[in-house]
């Protein structure tokens, strides 16, 4: 059989016409260095969205994933599995959790958060308590359900009636919580950090506004830990660098550094709603996953890992703040721990695509996030070397950039 030429004009040809992806194709990867079909290196500094925690073919996920795959891969929800229970009890044992639901992305993970939600609400309350509150500019996942959460009319619209009873208001602003918040709310659903919408933290005091108001009329907090979650911010989970305990979390993307996982986490009251056949997942808390899972947690729930967040979010912005001060491109650069987000200065606003486009060709892998924003979610153990080689082909994307637009 003959081996069929696969290159980019293959994507048009087959499928379905949702992404616009890079020119080049990616075709292995080590720590934050990528190669492409062609041979040529990149530096990884997009971490396929805040997933890559570990980098691309961590030797130690790549054992996990071989041992387990030569014992059990999948045994239905009908029985359990080790690796799961495994992995669930560190996530119990290092958050407020009580009970964990597996899936495999964050959107399945939030879709059951706001289900348990409303469930729980519907269950102890009335079952007239279904309003959520979401916010502008927030991001869910785009299940219909999750989408309609999001507060982004460019992902949601065009796809007929959505779920009703979701509420959306600015993000940051108490008195707007204040005014749409009532006994009949059952969630008020929020990012710590909101990163499709541009990179944009929560402050500490919106958040302990968000948990005094939920307490007062009775709703959860929930937050989606989807991107933030897992080390992201320098912590296990954002929720931590608050005085604030949610009441359900989702996290995924980093929980399996790569290999799909995602999970709900709730305490024991709020799941005692929930009983066999309430809600279900076919591949969830496979133990291929969650013996991946295993390892990564390990990995990256140590002192190491952690601070280390810390020192490289201080080195990227410190060189973000040398380049800008030479090209004057970022109005603001914000964000927590390695999620870190560019504003571009008005002049170029809404031409994020054109940079990542010259980033490039620098070889280097970059993000946005929106047309104005260049995100930032490299691997959380990233090297000096490969972040100084990736900020080198930065800047000379930027000074074509500029001289270009």
């Amino acid at each position: 059989m003959t081996k069929q030429s696969i290159n980019r004009a293959t994507y048009d040809q087959v499928m379905l016409p949702i992404y616009s992806p890079a020119e080049f194709i990616p075709v292995k990867g080590v720590g934050s260095r990528v190669w492409d079909q062609q041979g040529k290196s990149y530096i990884d500094f997009a971490g396929g969205i805040a997933v890559l925690a570990l980098g691309h073919a961590h030797p130690a996920l790549n054992q996990a994933l071989k041992e387990q795959s030569e014992k059990l891969w999948h045994v239905s929800n009908i029985f359990t599995n080790e690796p799961a229970l495994r992995l669930a009890q560190k996530l119990i044992d290092n958050t407020f959790a009580e009970r964990v639901f597996f899936a495999n992305s964050g959107a399945e993970a939030n879709e059951a958060a706001f289900k348990l939600a409303r469930h729980y609400a519907i269950t102890r309350h009335h079952p007239y308590k279904t309003k959520i509150i979401a916010f502008h500019h927030a991001f869910h996942g785009r299940t219909l359900f999750t989408v309609s959460v999001g507060g982004q009319p460019k992902y949601a619209d065009g796809f007929g009636p959505k779920p009703a009873d979701i509420v959306h208001i600015p993000f940051n602003d108490l008195d707007a919580v204040k005014a749409v918040i009532d006994d009949h709310t059952c969630a008020v659903v929020l990012e710590p950090v909101q990163g499709e919408g541009g990179v944009t933290a929560a402050t500490p005091e919106f958040m302990r506004g968000l948990r005094e108001l939920c307490d007062k009329h009775q709703a959860l907090l929930v937050l989606d830990e989807v991107q933030t979650g897992m080390g992201r911010t320098g912590k296990l989970f954002a929720y931590m660098h608050y005085d604030v305990t949610p009441d359900i979390i989702t996290t995924a993307k980093a929980l399996g550094s790569g290999f799909p996982l995602s999970a709900m986490l709730t305490t024991q009251e709020i799941a005692s709603v929930m009983g066999v056949g309430t809600h279900g997942t076919t591949y969830g808390g496979n133990p291929l996953a969650c013996a991946v899972g295993n390892v990564a947690f390990d990995l990256i729930n140590t002192p190491e890992v952690l601070k280390g967040v810390e020192k490289r979010y201080q080195w990227i912005v410190d060189e973000l703040t040398a380049i800008n001060q030479t090209y004057n491109v970022f109005s603001q650069i914000r964000g927590q721990g390695l999620l870190i987000g560019a504003q571009l200065a008005p002049q170029y606003e809404g031409k994020a695509k054109i940079l990542l486009g010259l980033a490039a060709k620098q070889g280097l892998m970059m993000l946005n996030a929106g047309a104005d924003v260049m995100r930032f979610t490299p691997s959380l153990i990233i090297t000096q070397e490969e972040l100084q080689e990736g900020m080198v082909a930065l800047k000379a994307a930027i000074a074509a950039f500029v001289e270009g637009v």
